[in-house]
């Protein structure tokens, strides 16, 4: 039977499970992730009191109050890209199944006709190929965890520190304040 013609039907794997042959790893691409309004707006205000406390402490200072590269509200919202990789492995029945790697592997991790153990799990659109949370690779012996960006990892270090300064801080005038009442 000519495959251009009609090719293989491609299967969505049932199982937490499958194990089979690495038949292909099709080109990846970018995929963005949502950012929950909420948590980023708490972060913000949380940071932008800290901000404030740290640009009057330094104008009282005199040392000036530094330019800094902040991002806008609308690039955090965006929120990351992480690399979607789809992979195609026939399993131990000969089906045909895709599912997709979420983040970055080590480029020699899969080759075809790799003998490797997936697991799986859908993700909240149904129409997407199943997510991979794991491969044990048999042939070569490595355990594969592929890792995508958080909301933390996208806000950065310093935008979450500035954000726990705020919240001390916040916290620090309302204990002064109910002192100061009773």
């Amino acid at each position: 039977m000519d495959r251009d013609l009609y090719p293989e039907r491609i299967a969505y794997p049932p199982g937490p499970i499958v194990t089979g042959r690495v038949v292909r790893l099709l080109g990846g691409y970018s995929r963005e992730m949502k950012v929950q309004q909420p948590a980023l707006v708490a972060v913000l205000t949380a940071a932008t009191v800290a901000r404030l406390i740290g640009t009057l402490v330094l104008s009282v200072l005199r040392a000036g109050t530094g330019s800094g590269s902040r991002r806008k509200f609308k690039e955090l919202r965006k929120g990351p890209e992480f690399l979607v990789t789809p992979l195609r492995i026939r399993d131990t029945a000969g089906v045909l199944c895709e599912m997709e790697i979420h983040g970055h592997l080590p480029q020699s991790a899969l080759e075809p006709a790799d003998h490797i153990q997936v697991t799986v799990r859908p993700q909240k659109d149904a129409e997407l190929a199943p997510r991979v949370e794991r491969i044990v690779n048999i042939t070569t012996g490595q355990l594969l965890t592929p890792r995508i960006p958080t909301l933390w990892s996208h806000l950065g270090p310093a935008l979450v520190l500035q954000a726990m300064l705020g919240l001390l801080a916040v916290a620090v005038v309302v204990a002064i304040l109910l002192g100061s009442v009773g």
